[in-house]
């Protein structure tokens, strides 16, 4: 294939799905030629796990013909919405994440992220960066995953490695491009108020997240005091998933102000905001509500308002606001 690229064309002239696109650049550009000579659409899916040299190769060959699908691990749903009886508790599921390789192959999960970190972070981030002294991009990774949930602040993380913000600015950079973490953005509503305006930082998987943070059981997350934000980066990346598997842009926001007044998610949905405070506790108490309370009558805006719980109870409402239970935080539906 790699010698003669016209081989998918004449053995797949109705179109192929091809993997690991990245190791035959070649193809991207003989693919823009037929397209463009055929007008036929559609007839080709690219895919990689070199999400970088993918990246590189169709934007450098197929700007303006491709749409681009961005997939993250595993939903819950995906996993367990067929086989309820099959879900673990919440500890479990958290420890155990979303890799597809961990749930099909039944690896050991905290085993499996040691390989996934040893070769395809090292592979790919660390050579695309040309990081000299991996010691300290394992440091950049543990550093940046107790902060997970919390507002980026670029300098202190620097400060704490020995590096400059300008280094620490391009890994975050890179990690982003790769889907490895999420950068959640600032609320800005005109509110005339003064709001933090940095982001705020997410692992894209519970089960790496506990790897980079030493939980190598779920018995150890079950008492760790981090076990909020590991819960917390779980629900947000889940609504990135559903937004992302329907073609929706991600419209994730969330709101803070210099007074402490906080909520964790906004969702922008144009006719409405979705307001969401991600509490791990199993069991509701109405406090829990006040922030999204508050931050409704700042907005002045018809809101949905969610409270997302480290529950399996299937969602109801108190006082028209949703309480739902992690079984439920991707298949929130229409508001």
């Amino acid at each position: 294939m790699q010698g003669d690229p016209q081989f998918i064309q004449t053995q797949y002239p109705e179109g192929a799905v091809i993997d690991e696109i990245q190791r035959v650049p070649e193809l991207c550009s003989f693919i823009q030629t037929w397209v463009d000579r055929t007008k036929k659409t559609g007839l080709y899916v690219l895919t990689g796990s070199s999400q970088f040299e993918l990246m590189h190769h169709i934007t450098q060959s197929l700007a303006g013909r491709t749409a681009i699908g961005r997939i993250l691990p595993f939903s819950y749903s995906e996993l367990y919405g067929s086989t309820p009886e099959s879900v673990p508790n919440l500890d479990e599921l958290l420890y155990h994440g979303f890799f597809p390789r961990i749930h099909d192959k039944k690896l050991q999960p905290t085993e499996a992220l040691s390989f996934y970190v040893a070769t395809y972070l090292e592979r790919d981030v660390r050579n695309i960066l040309n990081i000299k002294e991996w010691s300290k991009f394992d440091m950049f990774l543990r550093l940046l995953a107790g902060r997970s949930g919390q507002i980026l602040n670029i300098q202190a993380l620097a400060s704490e490695i020995g590096l400059s913000n300008n280094t620490i600015t391009s890994w975050i950079g890179v990690l982003e491009q790769g889907n490895i973490i999420y950068k959640l953005r600032p609320y800005f509503a005109n509110l005339g108020k003064r709001l933090i305006k940095s982001p705020k930082i997410y692992i894209l998987d519970s089960g790496l997240l506990c790897y980079l943070l030493n939980i190598f059981n779920p018995s150890v997350l079950s008492l760790h005091p981090l076990r909020g934000q590991v819960f917390e980066s779980f629900v947000v990346t889940e609504l990135l998933k559903e937004r992302y598997n329907q073609g929706l842009p991600d419209n994730l926001y969330y709101y803070r102000d210099q007074r402490g007044l906080e909520v964790d998610l906004i969702i922008d949905e144009g006719t409405q905001l979705i307001l969401g405070e991600i509490i791990s506790a199993a069991t509701f108490h109405p406090d829990f509500l006040s922030s999204l309370i508050k931050v409704q009558k700042l907005l002045n805006k018809p809101c949905r308002n969610i409270l997302f719980t480290g529950s399996p109870e299937t969602p109801y409402l108190y006082q028209g606001i949703e309480i739902r239970g992690y079984r439920h935080v991707g298949t929130m539906g229409p508001g």
